[in-house]
């Protein structure tokens, strides 16, 4: 075992399948195969790693038993070459044997701490890639990584969450939920938010923004949407907007929001599936929905929205780029930057402060990026329904009723 000064090792831990969905109880003769790694931990500790197959080089590997007898040893195997089309390779089978080969997948990310090891269970599993999400609050298992003293009690808390774990993105969960936190910046007139929007993840995929990477597997989404907004104007405790978004289906999504001045968090509630006829919206606000409103400008909003992953926390933010312009005016345009969070890729708790602190940092290094190439220079909250009211202003024609 290492030291606390000396360089930390990491490891992949391949095994059979069944050590995760339990289908089979745990056998002595389970082959655990080490794969020596170099440490992929963006952040120590990290709550998300992720390793790319191609990017490991060669890697030293040993085969035990869950009893821990030696299977074989001395190997080097390229990391491209352990799960060609995610099955185990041809040295992965020399080494467990056929039996068990068709079952082996990577269990764990493993890292040595001074005292013991922080286990990290595998949650997403490609032939190009795998997403590994930390489990142990404090490392576990101290001693030789072959004496696997660190098995049983990974294992263990990897059965504790399985509901979690084995289920697709059910370890996803919400921070502030019902709640929009977002800061705005607007964009300077004419910014191509698509190469602006590539620009940012390019950036983000070489790590020009400390401890975050691009969403794992879910780096970039684009939207193209009509927008038609009511300013909620009464009762008091309505005040905010209401905005049916039309869907690809031809339905409506109706977005309401809570607020009566711009700022960082505002309430808010999305209903999908909204049956709402097209001249029917205003009617539907007031007769069923007893709100007193007034209707904005219709427009067209076309969004790319870059993700951000602190691998550090699990937090995930959205980077959006967005062009707003007015359907019977498209010159009268809003073009802005947001980033708002989003949700949180962790099993272990934590403090609903660290997402806003983050937010703050992530906040500020996307102001200087853009202040940078003179695409804005303030942080600000300025609304899609401030826009709209400050457009009728200027041009009272647009206020005309739909």
């Amino acid at each position: 075992m290492n030291t606390e000064g000396a360089t930390r090792r990491a490891w992949i831990v391949l095994g059979g399948i069944h050590l995760l969905n339990q289908t089979v109880s745990r056998r002595p003769h389970d082959p655990i195969v080490l794969v020596r790694v170099a440490p992929q931990e963006v952040s120590v500790p990290s709550t998300t790693v992720v390793v790319q197959w191609a990017a490991l080089g060669d890697c030293p590997a040993s085969a035990l038993t869950a009893a821990g007898a030696t299977l074989a040893n001395r190997y080097v195997v390229p990391g491209s070459a352990l799960f060609p089309d995610s099955i185990a390779g041809p040295a992965l089978r020399a080494m467990v044997g056929e039996a068990a080969a068709p079952g082996l997948v990577p269990l764990c990310y493993l890292a040595e701490h001074h005292d013991g090891y922080h286990v990290y269970a595998q949650i997403g599993f490609y032939a190009e890639d795998a997403c590994f999400l930390r489990i142990t609050n404090e490392p576990i298992g101290a001693g030789p990584v072959e004496a696997l003293h660190w098995l049983e009690p990974a294992l263990a808390e990897h059965a504790a969450s399985a509901l979690r774990l084995n289920n697709h993105k059910r370890y996803f969960h919400t921070h502030f939920a019902g709640t929009e936190l977002e800061f705005k910046y607007n964009l300077t007139p004419g910014t191509d938010i698509w190469a602006t929007a590539m620009e940012l993840l390019t950036a983000l995929r070489h790590g020009a923004l400390d401890g975050c990477r691009p969403e794992y597997r879910d780096e970039l989404q684009t939207y193209f949407t009509e927008n038609h907004l009511f300013d909620v104007v009464g009762p008091e405790e309505e005040l905010g907007y209401a905005s049916f978004v039309r869907a690809a289906d031809g339905g409506h999504v109706l977005k309401r929001k809570w607020y009566a001045e711009d700022t960082f968090a505002r309430r808010e509630q999305l209903s999908p599936n909204v049956q709402v006829p097209p001249g029917g919206f205003e009617e539907h606000l007031r007769e069923e929905m007893g709100l007193q409103v007034q209707a904005m400008p219709p427009f067209r909003r076309v969004r790319y929205d870059v993700q951000c992953e602190s691998m550090a926390t699990g937090h995930i933010y959205g980077i959006f780029l967005d062009h707003c312009s007015i359907l019977a005016a498209p010159d009268v345009v809003l073009s802005q930057c947001e980033v708002e969070y989003r949700r949180s890729r962790s099993l272990l708790d934590r403090d609903q402060d660290t997402v806003l602190a983050e937010m703050d940092r992530i906040g500020g290094w996307l102001q200087d990026y853009l202040a940078a190439r003179g695409l804005a220079q303030v942080r600000t909250y300025y609304s899609k329904r401030t826009f709209l009211r400050d457009a009728v202003a200027a041009r009272p024609d647009l206020g005309a009723s739909r």
